[in-house]
């Protein structure tokens, strides 16, 4: 923890794929100090979600923090850690196949909030022995019950 000014685990679903969706967030302080918090869409993707966690988890901390962060999402993590957010960019916000990327307006918000802080990102595996991901999943998961009953 004291490489970093947070610990942040995300989660993001979708009841239907697209349908009603939820993120749920968990913030991590030096201090120990846990934040919980969960948002509801009305009509998303499973990607939808897992982006919109990590934006409105980053959209919470201060700029120029350090930050490390946990998501289950491969699509999320490989995107950042095997650069392809900056090819994306590079080819005009085109995938190696030429295809428009999905989700840009959330990538894009997404860049916003990595150009403000210092984030390592994680990959973890979901519905596993990992407290914190599973509680980020069962905010994001209660909510978009909530929203699809």
């Amino acid at each position: 923890m004291e490489d970093f000014d947070y610990i942040v685990y995300t989660d993001g679903c979708s009841l239907g794929n697209p349908g009603p969706g939820g993120v749920g967030i968990v913030i991590i302080d030096k201090n120990t100090q846990e934040r919980r918090l969960c948002k509801g869409f009305s009509k998303a993707t499973n990607n939808q979600m897992e982006l919109m966690a990590v934006i409105l988890a980053l959209k919470e901390l201060p700029n120029n923090c350090r930050v490390s962060i946990f998501t289950d999402s491969e699509y999320v993590a490989n995107a950042l850690n095997k650069s392809w957010l900056a090819k994306w960019k590079s080819n005009g916000w085109k995938t190696a196949a030429k295809k428009p990327v999905k989700n840009k307006e959330l990538w894009e918000a997404l860049d916003k909030e990595l150009n403000q802080k210092k984030v390592l990102f994680n990959w973890v595996k979901g519905h596993s022995s990992d407290h914190y991901n599973n509680l980020a999943h069962e905010l994001a998961n209660s909510v978009a019950l909530r929203l699809g009953n």
